[in-house]
């Protein structure tokens, strides 16, 4: 079988989402043939070249092009297996491209992951853990955190907590190391950020930082921004924002918590904060998401699978699983 990889993301996250499907592809003894997002091809195309020194020719191939290039790999008769990283949108089109060949899949498909703080929480304890959980790579991850709920009796202590670390964070270029957050990808998800904010903004929600982009300046930096007192169906908690912009929403039990948290038609990760680890795991037993971590936020492990529910996608990465949907079981007689 031939494998296709697809990969979507800023500077280093092509590089690696693609390490993460190529590596298992050729230990399984296939060839592969690589798509990198049209939006971020000349890191992966690198990437190959290097690996290319390597391998044997013909092992691992790398297509540029658009989203007709894509499709048209989906489609071909030759590709045996799409393993395909990006939004749901593009994951429903490979679904489409691939369907008369009945290709086997692995998708992982945008996610628009829910944090719920328990009442029992730390909140200056959790503060710098959420915020990496859901700013890193400046928020430009399918598994970060990107709507978080916060039990009523510690919401205003955890919002300030988190303030005081997201202001403490430098974003600027990243030549300087003293940087820690980068700019967005490209001028299209910089308007889906700043447009969501506003209209959180105008729909009455506070703006605890952030929120005031200079428009003049080079380059796609829109600052941290957290926004508290938002409405749970605001377009900025239902729509995934993929970029730095944190919407913080109140709940009053438990089970409507879950409720807000299952309310969405994705589900790629989650997460539950709470130093009552039996609480905790009671908790996260119920929420409908691929993985739910406790206490930290998108620490993805390669030894661990990996994989969406509803319509994050299907299929898994990582782990003997992860190897396996790469392979096609021999049935040997006699």
């Amino acid at each position: 079988p031939i494998g296709v990889v697809g990969a979507i993301g800023p500077w280093n996250w092509p590089m690696m989402i693609t390490i993460w499907q190529i590596a298992p592809a050729l230990r399984m003894g296939n060839t592969a043939v690589v798509k990198p997002s049209k939006m971020t091809p000349l890191s992966v195309l690198a990437l190959i070249k290097v690996l290319n020194d390597e391998l044997p020719d013909g092992v691992l191939t790398a297509i540029a092009g658009d989203r007709e290039v894509g499709a048209r790999l989906a489609e071909h008769p030759a590709i045996g297996k799409i393993m395909f990283t990006g939004s749901t949108a593009a994951g429903r089109a490979i679904i489409k491209s691939s369907a008369d060949t009945i290709k086997r899949l692995t998708l992982e498909l945008g996610g628009n992951d829910a944090g719920i703080v328990l009442p029992d929480a730390d909140p200056a304890a959790i503060a710098e853990g959420l915020f990496w959980g859901a700013f890193l790579n400046t928020g430009q991850t399918c598994a970060a955190l990107k709507r978080l709920y916060v039990h009523t009796d510690i919401y205003d202590a955890v919002c300030d907590e988190l303030t005081k670390v997201a202001a403490a964070m430098p974003m600027g270029n990243g030549l300087d190391e003293n940087n820690v957050l980068g700019p967005l990808q490209n001028k299209a998800q910089y308007d889906i950020v700043a447009n969501l904010v506003e209209e959180a903004r105008t729909s009455g929600a506070r703006i605890l930082l952030g929120g005031n982009p200079d428009t003049g300046q080079p380059g796609y930096f829109y600052p941290t921004t957290l926004v508290a007192d938002i409405d749970n169906t605001n377009p900025l908690v239902t729509e995934e924002q993929f970029g730095p912009a944190l919407p913080i929403i109140r709940y009053s039990t438990i089970d409507q918590a879950i409720e807000y948290a299952n309310g969405l038609d994705v589900g790629l990760g989650a997460s539950v904060w709470s130093p009552n680890l039996p609480a905790a795991r009671e908790v996260a037993n119920r929420i409908q998401a691929g993985t739910v971590w406790i206490n930290k936020h998108g620490n993805v492990d390669p030894r661990i699978p990996f994989g969406g529910a509803k319509q994050s996608g299907y299929g898994l990465e990582f782990g003997v699983e992860g190897l396996k949907a790469l392979g096609v079981p021999q049935i040997i007689n006699g």
